[in-house]
């Protein structure tokens, strides 16, 4: 259940950070969820080595949001190096 939970919230999170964050949006809708998808993950795993989780829960959304910020900004940092 909890990577189903952090599936979704993920999706959400993605869109969520694509109108907080502004700057030219990456290719299409697919991207930007596996981006929240990926921010999801990485806040539950971070929340979880510094203590703000138990192990194995999800991360929540403010967290799961601010990775996803993160992992849009460097993707469009890389992204605009690659041009």
């Amino acid at each position: 259940m909890h990577i189903l939970y952090t599936l979704l919230i993920g999706f959400v999170i993605g869109v969520v950070a694509k109108i907080l964050t502004p700057g030219p949006d990456p290719r299409g809708c697919l991207i930007t969820a596996a981006i929240g998808i990926a921010g999801s993950f990485i806040a539950s795993f971070l929340g979880g080595i510094l203590g703000i989780y138990p192990r194995g829960h999800p991360a929540g959304f403010i967290a799961s949001t601010i990775g996803a910020i993160l992992l849009l900004l460097a993707y469009r940092a890389v992204r605009g190096r690659l041009r």
